[in-house]
């Protein structure tokens, strides 16, 4: 692997990193939510499509990963 590819590579697997902290913060967010529900039940599809969001870039970052020969970790 050449010393750019591998640059790139630990650049996304920190990117990875990232965007799984932002995944499972967004995912709480929604658990929460339902744990009090009827309380706030206007934002469920507010918060269901952050969540949405962050796993769909998530799942994009580790299929980049995979592309490249990285571990999707």
């Amino acid at each position: 692997m050449s010393a750019g590819l591998a640059d790139d590579t630990e650049s996304l697997k920190k990117r990875i990193k990232k965007l799984s902290a932002q995944a499972i913060e967004h995912k709480m967010r929604l658990h929460d939510l339902a744990e009090e529900l009827p309380i706030a039940w206007e934002t469920i599809r507010e918060v269901a499509a952050c969540t949405h969001e962050a796993y769909q870039a998530l799942a994009a970052a580790r299929t980049e990963l995979a592309g490249v020969g990285g571990d999707s970790g």
